[in-house]
């Protein structure tokens, strides 16, 4: 499973992040696609955490030069790709779909335009199974969520700036208003008959905020740790923001099973930022973070370039 937020710093430049969970890695790696890539169609650049097969970037998540990022996290049960593109669309497959947004458009106003005129396929790449996703994308105004259902395509703003995995977004947005009481403030004494009630100390008002990993457990601690994080105005801090939030969700091993009885963990946890146009991330054995800029890579280039 999968947890994803952004948020803007002071000057309303965007960081973006998640935690990829899973019982394993694929060996991904930083991955960059340069603006004269032959799949890149709209010319920016992109980079972000991928697997590349056959020169094609497969990307779990990524950002273009231009500071719109994206993510899929796990969909299972409620992703639904045809066939065929309806009438008058055009066909995008989900593996390709990450690279198509951030190759193609710089805000998210564009994206949800041009949604209208696709259609998510039942398409894979070679041997790769069909990623059953839903996906978060973002930019410095804010994010939406694209989900392909039996239903259709639908696209929704996200003003809780977080994503978990199913059930679908409307039903995770309507699941917040249970937390409404939950706040970092201390509840003030009380008084019951002769006796005086104090709180222990600080993370009273957080009873009851959701402990496990659960998806909607994770959507909604997620949702609390990104809307109460004290702003930071260094992009250090703001970098140290997103894993700390993200580290707020993570899955420790061994504490959770997939349903083959598999230990799911947190492989790797990304963030990027497009104040320094630059993408971080670190993994489950070594928290220390691994980065890469757009300048480090030849941006004109024609063939994927990773970092290693």
């Amino acid at each position: 499973m999968c947890t994803a937020i952004r948020f803007t710093d002071s000057d309303g430049n965007l960081y973006f992040g998640r935690n990829l969970d899973w019982a394993y890695g694929y060996g991904e790696t930083i991955t960059f696609t340069p603006r004269n890539h032959p799949a890149n169609t709209g010319h920016r650049a992109v980079l972000g955490m991928a697997i590349a097969s056959e020169g094609f970037p497969l990307y779990f998540d990524c950002a273009n030069e231009n500071g719109l990022a994206i993510a899929g996290l796990n969909f299972p049960g409620y992703a639904y790709f045809p066939d065929d593109a309806r009438p008058g669309t055009t066909a995008v497959a989900p593996y390709e779909f990450p690279l198509w947004v951030t190759s193609n458009f710089d805000n998210v106003d564009d994206v949800e335009a041009a949604l209208a005129n696709i259609t998510l396929v039942n398409k894979g790449f070679g041997d790769f199974p069909i990623a059953l996703l839903h996906w978060i994308i973002a930019d410095a105004s804010g994010c939406i969520v694209v989900e392909s259902t039996a239903d259709g395509l639908q696209v929704m703003r996200d003003p809780a700036d977080v994503l978990a995995n199913q059930p679908g977004l409307a039903w995770h947005l309507e699941n917040l208003r249970s937390y409404m009481n939950v706040t970092p403030g201390a509840p003030s004494s009380v008084t019951w008959g002769n006796a005086t009630l104090t709180p222990y100390g600080a993370g009273a008002g957080m009873r009851g905020l959701p402990g496990d990993v659960y998806s909607p457990s994770r959507f909604v601690r997620a949702a609390y740790l990104n809307a109460h994080h004290a702003p930071k105005d260094t992009e250090r801090g703001n970098v140290a923001r997103v894993f700390r939030t993200l580290g707020g969700v993570a899955m420790v091993e061994g504490s959770a099973q997939m349903n083959d009885g598999a230990n799911e963990f947190t492989v790797f946890t990304s963030a990027y930022s497009a104040r320094e146009g630059r993408y971080y991330f670190n993994t489950y054995e070594n928290a220390a973070y691994t980065t890469a800029a757009f300048a480090d890579f030849d941006m004109d280039g024609t063939e994927v370039q990773q970092a290693h």
